[in-house]
């Protein structure tokens, strides 16, 4: 059965009386909740006081046949198109609970919660999550003949639980660790989702009395993945209104230039479409009578100019004002492309862990900041530097533990740097070695090449170390002015921070004074190892907010095309889908009715 046909089946009236809930819920004993933190965010604890029915039968169907029907129906095959990890969660949630049902009571489908459930799948659009993976056609028929008049069997009534119990895993496990599995999408990401934590986090959700609060908490609720979802229907909207036209394009143009109406008002309708255009700049115009000094066009004013170096600053591109090739460019991206980055970065979101830490540090490479996190608070945040945009000098997507730090650090050049940028430097000029503080030294059987400690060292006064089988860890820098530019892709994958003294006072829990002595002066290559060890996840999000607005980040590593393509679904529903949600709001308010 396709999504249209199962609209039409769920939203086809069912007749019969609904039956509420007529046994009280009893509560269990548990300790105080542990808090989970989230990039300053509280997860709201779940209440755990719901548990399953005790009932001797539903609707006349002994309980015990329901049972050995849950059991046997599990055994055969999941219903289309469940993913097999939902399918092996949903028997892991029934061996909980002794195969017992989990959505009905002795009048048969609970309302309340099932209805509960059916608002949180057709709510799944909204997180850009794909309708279409749901089983909602063995929903749409089971959950029919479940409610039908005649006298329902122990496969009909265990069916119904069965797919339900399956919708619910799969939407819990996407909410949880994303759709898509980045290690097929070229993501290079390499951060732990901690799949193992989300058969307990299912288990302790569908134990809520408030299951559409509880369900609601499964999603990131990091205030940023809010606005990427409000984001997500504001260019929806844009999209569907047949988003914007392109700019010509045509030589660069300074503020004050003169360039054609057609291009110039192109732009301003670009901008304004986006919504970066403020109220009080104009249309151009051509002056009438024509002005002698612009007898060929209309003036690039700086009412436009200030609009263009704003979407230059959210759109990652070095703010200049300018109307060159590289802001033409970006600004010709379609608008649905922009709708699938949105949606991919939903998505990115959901591969993370659900729980970060009370104190870690992330850094987000597209946009070339640094922020650490201490009691849900944002104490720290700077400028970084990150790998260039070539394969061999990309900063990957991982975490780890940082351990320790090193005051006046050595930089042992690797054998790729010291082959193919250093020795030939170093044949061409005889002085290099001696100008530079390098040095050779015996590195095993290879004979290596290494920085000296001091001002002139790749590496800066002090680097952080979270060991890590790609090699890479902060450090200083001294080359300061490369903070100044716009576009901050620089490093052979190792991430330079913009104020490493005030990194180290947070690390190590210094003063300022002890740490600007550890980097100014001897010993040489001091190891200081870190009290409590802190998480530091990199990550790649090439949408974010920043002062609340929303910033297209550089897509340094072409990681964007093969994501985007493959949620496409979820970032731009189909109407199939989008009737297939309506019909399940309709048939939750049945179910409540």
């Amino acid at each position: 059965m396709t999504v249209s046909n199962m609209t039409a089946t769920v939203a086809r009236p069912l007749a019969g009386a609904l039956f509420l809930c007529l046994t009280a819920l009893t509560a269990c004993k548990s300790h105080e909740p542990k808090v989970a933190r989230h990039r300053g965010l509280v997860l709201p604890p779940v209440d755990k006081s719901w548990r399953p029915e005790s009932v001797t039968s539903v609707r006349g169907v002994p309980a015990d046949s329901i049972r050995a029907a849950i059991a046997k129906r599990l055994e055969a095959r999941a219903p289309s198109p469940l993913a097999k990890s939902a399918w092996k969660r949903t028997a892991e949630l029934y061996g909980k609970y002794a195969n017992s049902p989990l959505w009905l009571d002795a009048g048969g489908v609970r309302g309340e919660r099932t209805a509960a459930l059916l608002q949180a799948i057709a709510a799944a659009d909204s997180d850009a999550l794909e309708l279409s993976s749901y089983p909602l056609s063995a929903l749409g028929r089971a959950l029919a003949e479940a409610r039908a008049k005649r006298a329902p069997t122990a496969a009909t009534l265990a069916n119904a639980d069965v797919i339900l119990t399956a919708a619910y895993a799969a939407l819990g496990g996407d909410y949880l660790t994303g759709q898509v599995d980045p290690r097929q999408m070229s993501q290079d990401w390499h951060i732990d989702p901690r799949e193992e934590d989300v058969d307990s986090a299912l288990v302790d959700v569908i134990r809520s009395a408030d299951l559409v609060k509880a369900i609601a908490q499964l999603r990131p609720q990091e205030q940023d993945y809010a606005a990427l979802r409000h984001e997500l229907q504001r260019f929806r909207a844009i999209v569907k209104a047949g988003g914007w036209n392109a700019v010509p394009k045509g030589k660069s143009i300074k503020p004050g230039e003169v360039d054609s109406p057609a291009r110039l008002n192109a732009l301003y309708d670009r901008l304004r479409v986006e919504g970066l255009l403020d109220s009080g700049v104009p249309r151009p115009v051509v002056p009438t009578p024509p002005d002698s000094l612009m007898p060929d066009g209309v003036l690039y004013d700086d009412g436009l100019a200030g609009a263009v170096a704003h979407f230059q600053a959210t759109h990652g591109i070095v703010v200049d004002s300018v109307l060159g090739p590289g802001t033409i460019e970006a600004l010709n991206i379609p608008a649905d492309y922009r709708l699938g980055q949105i949606a991919a970065n939903l998505e990115r979101y959901r591969w993370l862990p659900r729980t970060l830490g009370s104190r870690y540090i992330l850094v987000n490479v597209p946009a070339f900041r640094f922020e650490a996190y201490q009691d849900n608070e944002l104490a720290l945040e700077m400028k970084v530097i990150v790998g260039a945009e070539y394969k061999d000098k990309n900063t990957p997507t991982f975490s780890d533990m940082m351990e320790y730090v090193v005051f006046r650090p050595y930089w042992n050049v690797t054998p790729d740097i010291q082959e193919k940028e250093l020795e030939p430097k170093i044949a061409a000029d005889p002085g290099f070695m001696e100008a530079n503080d390098y040095e050779y030294w015996q590195d095993g059987s290879r004979t290596a090449i290494r920085q000296k400690p001091g001002p002139k060292n790749s590496l800066g006064l002090v680097k952080f170390i979270f060991p890590n089988s790609f090699n890479i860890y902060l450090h200083d820098t001294p080359a300061r002015g490369l903070f100044d530019r716009d576009v901050r892709a620089f490093s052979h994958g190792c991430i330079r921070v913009q104020q490493p003294a005030r990194l180290a006072q947070w690390v190590l829990g210094w003063s300022a004074d002890s740490v600007e002595s550890a980097m100014n002066n001897e010993p040489n290559n001091k190891t200081v190892r870190i009290k409590e060890k802190i998480p530091v996840f990199i990550v790649y999000f090439t949408t974010y907010l920043t002062d609340q607005e929303l910033h297209f980040g550089p897509d340094l590593y072409a990681r964007d095309d093969q994501l985007i393509a493959a949620i496409q679904g979820g970032a731009t529903p189909s109407e199939e889908a989008l009737q297939a949600a309506a019909a399940l709001r309709q048939l939750a308010s049945q179910l409540t009715a």
